[in-house]
C-alpha cells in the first residue's frame, strides 16, 4: 500500500465544515489517540477525525443506557450509513457530517471501510455480553474493534515507497491495535466488571484464580493478581514488539503519529506492570503533560527508537 491516492476530490465548504465537526469530536473525546492525530498534515488528520468520529458514534452506541435490542437497531443504522457511503449515496448535502467527512476521506484516500463494518462486529460482541475462554477467543474480538482500526489508519497514513516487508504492514497495524486494547482492557479492568463485563480469557483468570471477578478493590481471595496482570503484560509487550515493527514502513509525521500513540500506551502498560492492584483501585493514566511529552518526541523521531527498543526488550 502506497501513500499515494488515486484521487483527490475538492473539499467544498461543507465537507470542511464537517470534518470541523470530526475534528471537534476527536479534541473532546479522543484522549490517547488526539496526541498522535495532532502530528499529522491537514488532510491527513482530518481523514483520521472523520475515522475517529464514526468509530466514537459506535462505540458509545455500545456503552450508551440503551436496552440490547435498540442497540442493535442503532448498530445497523451505523451499518447502513457506510453501505450509503459505499455506494457513493453520501454527498456534501446530507445531514449527517460524520457521513459526509468519513465518505470524502474514502474518496481521498485508500481507505478499506470494510474494518468500519468490523467494529460494529465487535461491539455487537458487547451487546450480547459474549466473554472469552482462549486468548485466541479474545484476539478475534481485538481484532474487531482495535486491529480493524490500524489497519483503516495505515489506508490514511499510506507507507512509504521501496519499504520492506511493506506486504506485511496491515499484519502489523492489527498487531499494534491488538496491543493498545490489551492495554486497555488491563487499564478498565475494575470498571468493566463492575458493568458486568469481563474481557481477560476465562482459563487465564482460572489459572491464576482470578474466576470471581474484580469487583472489589481488592484481589479475590486466594487469587495470584499480580501473576495474571504479569502474564497479561507479557503479552502485551509481545504485540508491541511485533506491532511496531510497523514505524520503519511509514512517512515521518505518519510514524510519529503512530509512534506518539503506541509510545503512550506502552508507557501506560509499564505503569500497570510496576502496581498491578492499581487498576482495582481506579483507573491508571499518564498526566497530560506526559503524553503531549511523548508525542513531542514522537515528532522528532526519537520516541519511535524508543518505541523499538522497549519492545524488542519486552520479546527478549
Amino acid at each position: 500500500m502506497s501513500g499515494i491516492v488515486t484521487a483527490t476530490p475538492h473539499a467544498s465548504p461543507p465537507v470542511l465544515a464537517a470534518y470541523s465537526y470530526c475534528e471537534a469530536v476527536t479534541g473532546q473525546q479522543a484522549g490517547n489517540f488526539s496526541y498522535g492525530i495532532r502530528l499529522l498534515p491537514a488532510a491527513k488528520r482530518r481523514a483520521m477525525s472523520a475515522l475517529y468520529a464514526f468509530s466514537r458514534r459506535v462505540d458509545d452506541i455500545g456503552d450508551g443506557p440503551l436496552d440490547a435490542e435498540s442497540k442493535r437497531l442503532r448498530l445497523e443504522d451505523a451499518r447502513t450509513t457506510l453501505e450509503r457511503i459505499r455506494a457513493g449515496e453520501v454527498d456534501e448535502d446530507d445531514t449527517d457530517p460524520v457521513a459526509v467527512a468519513l465518505a470524502h476521506a474514502v474518496r481521498r484516500f485508500p481507505i478499506p471501510i470494510g474494518g468500519l463494518d468490523e467494529l460494529i462486529d465487535g461491539v455487537q460482541m458487547d451487546v450480547r455480553g459474549q466473554t472469552y475462554e482462549t486468548w485466541e477467543d479474545l484476539a478475534g474480538y481485538c481484532r474487531c474493534v482495535a486491529g480493524a482500526i490500524g489497519r483503516l489508519s495505515l489506508g490514511v497514513f499510506g507507507t512509504v515507497p521501496g519499504a520492506r516487508e511493506a506486504a506485511r504492514a496491515p499484519e502489523y497495524a492489527d498487531t499494534l491495535g491488538l496491543a493498545l486494547q490489551l492495554t486497555n482492557i488491563l487499564r478498565d479492568l475494575r470498571e468493566d466488571a463492575e458493568g458486568g463485563r469481563t474481557y481477560l480469557p476465562a482459563e487465564d483468570l482460572a489459572k491464576f484464580g482470578c474466576s470471581a471477578g474484580f469487583a472489589s478493590p481488592r484481589p479475590p481471595a486466594g487469587a495470584d493478581f499480580t501473576g495474571l496482570v504479569q502474564h497479561e503484560v507479557r503479552r502485551a509487550r509481545a504485540l508491541f514488539a511485533e506491532g511496531t515493527r510497523l514505524l520503519p514502513m511509514l512517512d515521518r509525521r505518519s510514524g510519529a503519529c503512530v509512534a506518539a500513540m503506541a509510545g503512550i500506551y506502552r508507557r501506560l502498560l509499564e505503569r500497570i506492570a510496576e502496581d498491578p492492584a492499581a487498576v482495582l483501585r481506579g483507573r491508571v493514566s499518564l498526566p497530560g503533560r506526559e503524553k503531549a511529552f511523548v508525542a513531542v518526541r514522537g515528532l522528532s523521531g526519537y520516541d519511535a527508537r524508543s518505541v523499538h527498543r522497549q519492545t524488542a526488550r519486552g520479546r527478549a
